[in-house]
């Protein structure tokens, strides 16, 4: 095979540019394709089959390729994915009276997927709170298809093996809530006592800059007026650890030690990965 000589592929590059700085629309779509991929694992797929039907249905009508993506979209989530998953090993985390997801667009966006056993996990865990108020509000679970397909901007939620879950809250007067410190579950920190040993502080002056990125998507804060529930936050935790399906659960040192926690299965993430004192991240053996 011939290698074009370099005067050829500078014309080929430049011939490339001039078709896309005269098409910016292939840019705008391409953006939209990779954007609704990252977020939604069949975003994209779902947008390419817009476009084309879009260009195939002879109808003027405004917003058309919106609507039709819109309707394809929540007809693919909602009713064509549960189908499709389980053939990948994967099911959508079962809801119940005490298995909820903390925002629907967990839901929406696909990030609701887990294998079978830590559906058994979270049901076992439901049985052990029986009697308490306490509920499982889950934050990002997985996508449903394909191994190693990343969930970002988490680093290990790309097997069905993970589901993050929200802290329990409680009001001034001790009274415990399933109600959340923010819109999405995740970015409102319990920050470490002075007297309690400050992990966070020693990985951002380690450069690792990324660790309290979370704060920033929060989507909001709400429900000012509620504090971390010691007790409540300890009763979860310790229903989790009954399950034998268990591999291992993070949380931040400090509030390992706070709770009074020394089962070897509640492990450091590390400073690679984000702080976990928003949230509880567990995963299968």
């Amino acid at each position: 095979m011939k290698i074009p000589k370099p005067n050829l592929q500078v014309n080929i590059i430049k011939n490339m540019n001039s078709k896309l700085k005269k098409n910016p629309k292939i840019i705008t779509k391409v953006f939209f394709f990779s954007l609704l991929t990252v977020l939604t694992q069949i975003g994209g797929v779902v947008y390419l089959l817009s476009l084309i039907i879009s260009q195939k249905w002879n109808k003027n009508l405004k917003f058309k390729t919106l609507i039709i993506f819109i309707g394809l979209y929540l007809v693919s989530t909602l009713l064509i994915v549960p189908i499709i998953a389980p053939v990948f090993g994967r099911e959508k985390v079962q809801q119940s009276d005490k298995v909820k997801p903390t925002s629907f667009m967990t839901v929406l966006m696909n990030r609701n997927y887990v294998r079978p056993k830590l559906n058994e996990l979270l049901s076992q865990t439901e049985s052990q709170l029986k009697g308490t108020n306490i509920e499982i509000h889950y934050l990002d679970a997985n996508f449903p298809f394909i191994n190693k397909f990343p969930l970002l901007p988490h680093l290990s939620h790309n097997d069905g093996r993970k589901i993050d879950i929200s802290l329990i809250y409680e009001t001034k007067n001790g009274k415990i809530t399933n109600k959340q410190k923010s819109i999405s579950g995740y970015g409102v920190f319990v920050n470490p006592k002075p007297s309690e040993y400050n992990q966070i502080e020693r990985c951002l002056q380690n450069g690792y800059f990324q660790y309290d990125y979370p704060k920033y998507l929060t989507f909001g804060k709400i429900n000012k007026e509620l504090i971390f529930s010691e007790k409540g936050t300890r009763t979860l935790i310790r229903s989790i650890l009954e399950s034998q399906h268990l591999g291992k659960l993070f949380i931040e040192p400090h509030l390992k030690s706070r709770m009074k926690l020394n089962d070897n299965r509640i492990r450091y993430h590390g400073c690679a990965a984000v702080r976990h004192d928003d949230h509880i991240h567990i995963q299968l053996k």
